[in-house]
């Protein structure tokens, strides 16, 4: 059932992707904090997740998570084209490793805007086909793996030793096969090395213009 039919021809779907640790998180919450959840629905790619023991096993035998058949990028794409057509999703949380963590189960309600973020949504060519406005969030690469071990070890109960093994063995080939080569067909690149304040000045002022068109 449609519950958003008057905007149906207004909803716009916008990607945020870049490397694991280019601050995606950090922009996805100010973007929170300046629109409210009528005007833009958030989706993020981290619960979209197949179960762990789907997971690939390198050949230490550590868990890859950061290969592009990590995620149900079918279910994705349902969810993203159903909240396009006006209609709510309901999805429960992935929690990672983190036992202490319970899994709550999500609402996502249709929007004029509807943002997914999400390190691999370029490299799937339906996703890809279906958004309207891609952005890219880039940083050095020190930069990225010292947030991600301050991410993993708080949030993912990963010890540093761990996430230092991924970052070198899984997230930094992975992001050069399957993230940094869609950064040139971006319409928005922000750098976030020091400051993203610029970029996600004129991403803001784009949702804002759409949204009073």
């Amino acid at each position: 059932m449609k519950e958003q039919s008057k905007n149906d021809e207004k909803a716009l779907a916008i990607g945020i992707s870049g490397g694991s640790g280019s601050g995606k998180t950090t922009i996805i919450k100010e973007l929170r904090e300046q629109f409210t959840t009528d005007q833009v629905c958030l989706l993020s790619l981290d619960d979209y997740y197949v179960t762990r023991d789907e997971q690939l096993t390198d050949e230490n035998g550590i868990k890859n998570f950061d290969l592009p058949r990590s995620i149900n990028a079918g279910e994705l794409l349902r969810d993203i084209l159903k909240l396009k057509a006006g209609e709510t999703v309901t999805r429960k949380e992935y929690t990672f490793n983190n036992e202490t963590k319970t899994p709550k189960i999500l609402t996502f309600t249709p929007a004029p805007i509807i943002i997914v973020e999400g390190i691999f949504i370029y490299h799937y060519t339906e996703v890809r086909d279906v958004l309207d406005l891609k952005v890219f969030i880039d940083a050095d690469h020190d930069i990225k793996l010292n947030r991600r071990i301050k991410r993993d070890s708080v949030e993912r109960n990963y010890p540093e030793s761990d996430v230092r093994y991924r970052f070198k063995h899984h997230v930094t080939p992975s992001y050069e096969q399957f993230v940094a080569p869609y950064k040139s067909i971006c319409d928005i690149v922000i750098d976030n090395n020091v400051d993203y304040q610029k970029g996600l000045n004129e991403l803001s002022t784009f949702i804002k213009s759409h949204l009073e068109a």
